[in-house]
């Protein structure tokens, strides 16, 4: 189990002089768990002095958020990811997924997913609501008029299986029950 608190010695460490603005990057689907497990889970990094990046404070209005969302991501430590019923619906989680893997990959970036109300192996193998989401993924990538949409669609969807697979893989938090 990794202690985030421990990402390095003492409290926030975060500084320009580590490269890194944030300990931890949050990475939820609103809809599931904005204003219950992941809003609580943010409260209790920040009250154990760790600095977090949870857009919902973080990115101001007017900002073009995917731009500000990768480099919170490219500037943090580690990467909290709440893979929730609905997760896999969001092109943007689905993103920032792609991109914290990619960081996980290229750095010392630590990467702790939390299974909220779904199996490892639901993810890993694109079933239940993770099958549903790249399913409609894929009505979207048929829908589009164009061949170099339906191109980049494709390499989206490509790219995000990928990822689901990889982030079900790593060792991490299983959170069941009741809601």
């Amino acid at each position: 189990m990794v202690i985030l608190s421990h990402i390095e010695d003492g409290a926030s460490s975060s500084s320009p002089v580590d490269g890194h603005k944030y300990d931890v990057f949050v990475s939820f689907r609103g809809a599931d768990t904005r204003y219950s497990f992941s809003d609580h889970l943010n409260h209790a990094l920040v009250d154990s002095n760790i600095t977090t990046f949870f857009y919902d404070e973080e990115v101001q209005r007017g900002v073009d958020l995917y731009p500000e969302i990768m480099s919170a991501i490219k500037g943090s430590k580690a990467s909290l990811i709440v893979l929730s019923k609905n997760y896999a619906k969001s092109v943007w989680c689905l993103d920032e997924l792609v991109q914290i893997l990619e960081q996980h990959m290229t750095s010392n970036h630590i990467v702790v997913p939390i299974f909220y109300h779904v199996e490892p192996i639901h993810v890993k193998n694109l079933q239940s609501g993770f099958g549903d989401a790249m399913g409609s993924h894929g009505q979207r990538m048929e829908a589009n008029t164009t061949v170099n949409e339906q191109i980049q669609w494709a390499q989206n969807i490509g790219l995000w299986k990928k990822a689901l697979a990889q982030v079900a893989d790593l060792k991490g938090m299983h959170i069941n029950g009741s809601r």
